[in-house]
C-alpha cells in the first residue's frame, strides 16, 4: 500500500519561492500518477496539479499556471512542487496523494483513497 509524507513548507514573503516535496513509500513498481491538492482554512480541498505516471501529461489549477511547475523522480519515489511568485492566497495545507487519472481540473475525487496525511503547511506572508 502506498504512503505519501509531505515536506518542505514553510513560511514565504510573497513573491517568494518554496518547494515542496512527496516522497512515496510502500512502491513495488511504479506509483501511477500523482496529484497535489490545498485546503485553505474554511475552504474546500482543491486540486493544485497533477502529473501522470510517465510525466508526459501535466495540469494546474487556472490560479497556479505560470508560478508552479510540478516534476516527479521514480528513482527517488519523489514528486516535486516548485512555487514560484507566491502569493497570500496559496496560504494552505498541501497534500499529494496518488490519483485515478490526471485530468482537469484536478478533482479531489480522482484521489485512490480517502487518507490524505498530514500535508505540509504553506504560509505565504509578509
Amino acid at each position: 500500500q502506498l504512503q505519501f509524507v509531505e515536506s518542505g513548507g514553510g513560511l514565504v514573503q510573497p513573491g517568494g519561492s518554496l518547494r515542496i516535496t512527496c516522497t512515496v513509500s510502500g512502491v513495488t513498481r511504479d506509483f501511477g500518477a500523482i496529484g497535489w491538492f490545498r485546503q485553505a482554512p474554511g475552504k474546500e480541498r482543491e486540486g493544485v496539479s497533477c502529473i501522470s505516471s510517465t510525466g508526459g501529461n501535466i495540469h494546474y489549477v487556472d490560479s497556479v499556471k505560470g508560478r508552479f511547475t510540478i516534476s516527479r523522480d521514480d528513482a527517488k519515489n519523489t514528486v516535486y512542487l516548485q512555487m514560484d511568485s507566491l502569493k497570500p492566497e496559496d496560504t494552505a495545507i498541501y497534500y499529494c496523494t496518488a490519483i485515478l487519472v490526471c485530468i482537469y481540473p484536478i478533482p479531489p475525487s480522482t484521489a485512490l483513497s480517502d487518507d490524505w496525511g498530514q500535508g505540509t503547511q504553506v504560509t505565504v506572508s509578509s
